[in-house]
């Protein structure tokens, strides 16, 4: 991270790039790039056209989103779960119930990336 709390993005096909694509967060190349660029980038394109960045990026705010909130919807249910079940007051039935319904939450809420 920079001092300022942003994450760095680095793009290069060639080999004078290879240690920055190293050294980024979240690094990209073309398939046409360099096998030393290719090696050192988490994401390889596999089109010489770079216009797909732009969406991932978008998609990787959507889905930072959505975890941060299946992490809050977990944790209401924890939070409201638990106590009832170490309280004994929630039957084995019903709280198989509850869970369920807590995946089956967080399982919707992931789709809505899509």
């Amino acid at each position: 991270m920079t001092e300022k709390g942003a994450h760095v993005l680095m793009v290069g096909d060639g080999l004078n790039d290879t240690a920055a694509l190293s050294a980024a967060h979240v690094s990209i190349s073309p398939a046409s790039a360099l096998d030393a660029a290719r090696v050192a980038s988490d994401i390889v394109l596999l089109g010489g056209d770079l216009a797909p960045i732009a969406e991932a990026c978008t998609t990787a705010r959507s889905a930072t989103r959505r975890i941060r909130e299946n992490f809050r919807i977990a944790t209401v249910y924890n939070v409201i779960a638990v106590p009832l079940a170490v309280a004994g007051l929630a039957t084995p039935l019903i709280a198989a119930l509850a869970m369920s319904f807590s995946s089956i939450t967080v399982s919707l809420n992931a789709l809505r990336l899509r």
